[in-house]
């Protein structure tokens, strides 16, 4: 029996339900926004990071819903077979374990909330981890690996083209605020360290790391 189809009007619902659910996503991480609902909700305080987290959770369930809903209308757009596949997967895998390994550079109870905030938005300081010394943003980089090492149904292609775009706008903006907050030292590793593909040639050592590191730099 041939697949449902997957009609431009699924996509177009798909990407709205992904993009607004990204907007939002952003809205409520920029600090002005953050400011005037902790101004308007005093009793938010210092758990604004907890609020963020579980709003994030809640919001992305439409989008997801509908993923799920429609995977499997219309043909894949690819699918990887034999070594292919058997790659694919692998590459997939070692970028679970890398993504989870990417976690211990930060504290994780302080970035979805479950601690009390200090005064800065920013919960996860600046570090830089063994991964952050080849890309600066490892979990993005990572996650697009996941993603398009899938097998490509059209509605897992609409998801990934929007969380991709995303992405790729949502690194200049994050890297504004970053800028903003540690200056010259977050300057300089922004030109000696790619954004999202490691090139052997631009990294950094691990005592570059460590002086970068330092806020006396």
């Amino acid at each position: 029996m041939p697949s449902p189809a997957f009609s431009p009007m699924h996509a177009t619902l798909l990407a709205l339900a992904w993009a607004l659910y990204l907007a939002l996503h952003s809205l409520l991480a920029d600090a002005g926004v953050r400011a005037r609902i902790q101004a308007r909700w005093p009793r938010l305080g210092r758990r604004y990071r907890l609020f963020y987290t579980l709003q994030s959770t809640v919001l992305i369930l439409p989008p997801l819903a509908l993923l799920v809903l429609w995977y499997g209308h219309g043909e894949p757009l690819w699918a990887w077979h034999g070594a292919a596949g058997w790659l694919a997967d692998a590459l997939a895998l070692l970028a679970v374990a890398g993504f989870l390994y990417a976690t211990r550079a930060y504290d994780m109870a302080a970035f979805l909330g479950l601690k009390t905030e200090s005064g800065s938005a920013n919960v996860t300081g600046f570090r830089i981890s063994f991964l952050h010394r080849y890309v600066r943003h490892p979990w993005y980089s990572l996650g697009l690996v996941i993603l398009w090492t899938r097998d490509m149904p059209p509605a897992l292609l609409v998801t990934t083209a929007c969380i991709t775009i995303y992405l790729l706008v949502g690194i200049r903006l994050e890297e504004r605020k970053l800028v903003a907050e540690f200056g010259q030292r977050y300057r300089e590793y922004r030109q000696r360290v790619p954004a999202l593909i490691p090139r052997p040639w631009r990294r950094l050592t691990a005592e570059a790391a460590r002086r970068l590191s330092d806020p006396a730099h």
